[in-house]
């Protein structure tokens, strides 16, 4: 279907909305427009893509398939072992059957009493089980409001890069959308969704560990993204770290990451990218234990009295040196195979 023609006066009410967004808050791309119809308009959402390897996610996978399955299996032998009894109890209330328990309990007020708290402590226990326990493999099987993660994995399977959709939890967000620009709840989102795409959480978790108290993965909203990608209507990388929400005032919107206010900037992730490729590196000559001791000498050095300037770097330098020479590696030659470069990105001094 061609796209719909716009007119002179919708381009001035486009321009008249972009104009009024402070940063770092911009339109969502309209790449992303045909993902939006997945979404709720009264949550934040975060997308990214994780590269892990599939075997690494398979594996993920099965520790949550397994506590579930071992979960259905004790409820199952439980119910063989207790409905039995709640069977027999059932009839005596009725009258049918005699309680023998509680009959022969009655000559001593001790006895009487062991049973009433034996009974008590059973339908407690059972209660419990039903209201707090069971619902874990319902939801994880079942569950229809964001679907789950057996439909999750049923229709996308195990990719090298699938895409992650975290949906914020109504413990933080509820109201927040409503005037979600005004600063003080804009300063919530933005610290809140910050450290959602904080780079060493998405390097270090698989995306199915990136839930916390603060997100949830949407299972419904990943599976809309993968199909749209499948149809070629949305490319794969234009869910790569992305934060988007609706306002009210200017409809989906998404955070810049660059600007001011919205995340790290580009040289931040690229300094975090070659560190995590120097520990990689190291990782694979058995010598990860260097690149720990490195990273604590240089927060403890930091730390000290007197700030961390030029000459201090200088002098932390020089120990970092000394300590990998000591292991038979020379630092400034080992970073330049494992990341490419002299030093940080941004950063004219090699350490």
């Amino acid at each position: 279907m061609p796209a719909k023609k716009r007119t002179p006066a919708t381009k001035s009410r486009d321009t008249k909305r972009t104009e009024k967004l402070p940063a770092p808050f911009n339109p969502l791309p309209s790449s992303l427009t045909p993902f939006t119809t997945s979404l709720s308009k009264k949550h934040v959402y975060v997308t990214h893509i994780d590269g892990k390897p599939r075997g690494f996610k398979f594996k993920i996978f099965l520790v949550p398939v397994a506590m579930n399955l071992a979960v259905v299996l004790l409820f199952l032998w439980r119910m063989n072992y207790i409905l039995p009894w709640y069977g027999s109890l059932l009839l005596s209330t009725l009258g049918y059957t005699a309680d023998t328990p509680a009959l022969n309990s009655q000559s001593s007020t001790t006895g009487l009493f062991y049973v009433v708290l034996r009974r008590a402590f059973t339908f407690i226990l059972d209660f419990l089980l039903v209201v707090f326990v069971w619902p874990w493999p319902v939801e994880f099987c079942l569950a229809t409001t964001h679907a789950n993660p057996v439909y999750w994995r049923l229709k996308v399977g195990f990719q090298d890069k699938e895409i992650y959709v975290r949906r914020s939890r109504t413990e933080w967000d509820e109201g927040l959308l409503e005037d979600v620009l005004e600063p003080s709840k804009s300063r919530l989102l933005l610290s809140k969704t910050t450290a959602a795409t904080d780079l060493m959480l998405l390097r270090e978790k698989t995306g199915y560990l990136t839930m916390n108290a603060d997100w949830d993965l949407d299972w419904a909203a990943m599976v809309a993204a993968h199909k749209l990608v499948e149809s070629k209507e949305v490319a794969l990388d234009d869910f790569d770290s992305v934060v988007l929400f609706w306002a009210k005032d200017f409809g989906w919107v998404c955070v810049d990451r660059n600007a001011p206010g919205g995340q790290a900037d580009p040289n931040e992730d690229k300094r975090r990218q070659q560190v995590f490729a120097f520990r990689d590196a190291l990782s694979a000559i058995g010598k990860e234990d260097l690149f720990f001791r490195w990273i604590e000498i240089v927060q403890f050095e930091s730390s000290q009295p007197g700030g961390f300037g030029p000459e201090k770097q200088v002098e932390v330098a020089q120990k970092i040196r000394e300590l990998f020479s000591k292991e038979g590696i020379d630092f400034d030659e080992f970073w330049m195979r494992a990341v490419g470069s002299q030093g940080l990105a941004a950063d004219c001094e090699s350490e």
